[in-house]
């Protein structure tokens, strides 16, 4: 199943400081390119578990006696490494977003090349799909979804003209979508807005900020302290998401001091984040927006100065 090359390769796996008998977690396996590049670094003795909620994801399993492929979101990571019998692990890998599969594939719904009914499922197992989204919602929660998710400053018009078109029959496919916000849609800016629109729906659909934030905060369960976090954002709602955690271990607010001016904090962020070439891009345009960014959990009562 084609896949394009791995975004930010080695970075991403170096980020993890790999022991060559440790345990890491590939929490988005898609085609397997880090998972194979984390596996090449490990010993005889070294175990990688491997998470893809997608079906498509499963015909790339890796034979090797080192690797167990879960069909699961990373969601409930910390659930199934206990029931397969890990507590803690030293490392832990996420590409997020869709996979270059995902949007090759026309009738995934999840690209704007294509003509494919409204789905925009990661997981093809559930019952919930963009469909529903763009035909169920109410006014008021297309609106919020297209602004929110999407950062659309139309979202209102968008979300009345939808629920008007609603009115002479289902839209069910993404050319009856483009049709019916065609007003929104400017040429000269109508790629840019397309993929904002689509960016919205998916991302309402698959719950992505929500599994997002559940799994960051499992991570600082299930990574040993010094344990590291590699993780790849491709936009800025889960950019900020990962950023903050990194920064603060929370989403909102800031973390309290002590009487000496001191935080709490379960991560330490190592280095900058980091971008990927301008000769990666030109290979793999979907590098284009991704930004890595590298962390290790502290050990307990590890506090970091207030400046």
């Amino acid at each position: 199943m084609e896949y394009h090359n791995p975004v930010l390769l080695n970075p991403t796996v170096d980020g993890l400081e790999i022991k060559p008998d440790g345990v890491y977690v590939d929490v988005t396996f898609g085609g397997g390119g880090h998972s194979r590049e984390i596996l090449k670094r490990l010993g005889p003795n070294g175990k990688l578990i491997a998470f893809d909620q997608d079906t498509d994801a499963l015909e790339n399993a890796i034979d090797d006696p080192r690797f167990l492929l879960i069909n699961e979101n990373f969601r409930f990571i910390k659930r199934f490494l206990r029931f397969h019998g890990f507590k803690v692990v030293d490392g832990i890998l996420g590409d997020f977003g869709v996979s270059s599969h995902q949007f090759d594939v026309a009738e995934r719904g999840f690209s704007t090349r294509f003509e494919a009914d409204l789905d925009m499922r990661m997981n093809q197992k559930s019952a919930f799909s963009a469909y529903d989204v763009v035909n169920n919602y109410s006014e008021s929660q297309l609106k919020n979804v297209l602004f929110q998710y999407g950062e659309l400053r139309a979202a209102s018009g968008m979300a009345r003209i939808l629920v008007e078109a609603r009115k002479d029959g289902k839209i069910k496919s993404s050319n009856q979508l483009q049709t019916a916000l065609g007003r929104f849609l400017p040429k000269h800016r109508e790629n840019k807005i397309l993929a904002q629109i689509y960016q919205a729906i998916r991302i309402e659909v698959n719950q992505e900020l929500e599994a997002l934030k559940e799994f960051l905060l499992q991570t600082v369960e299930v990574l040993k302290p010094n344990g590291r976090l590699s993780l790849i954002s491709y936009h800025s709602l889960e950019d900020r998401l990962v950023k903050r955690f990194i920064r603060n271990g929370m989403f909102e607010g800031e973390p309290e001091k002590d009487v000496f001016g001191r935080v709490e904090v379960p991560l330490k962020p190592i280095g900058k984040f980091i971008i990927p070439s301008y000769e990666e891009i030109k290979e793999n345009n979907r590098a284009r927006s991704a930004k890595l960014r590298i962390a290790k959990k502290l050990p307990l009562n590890s506090a970091q100065g207030g400046k």
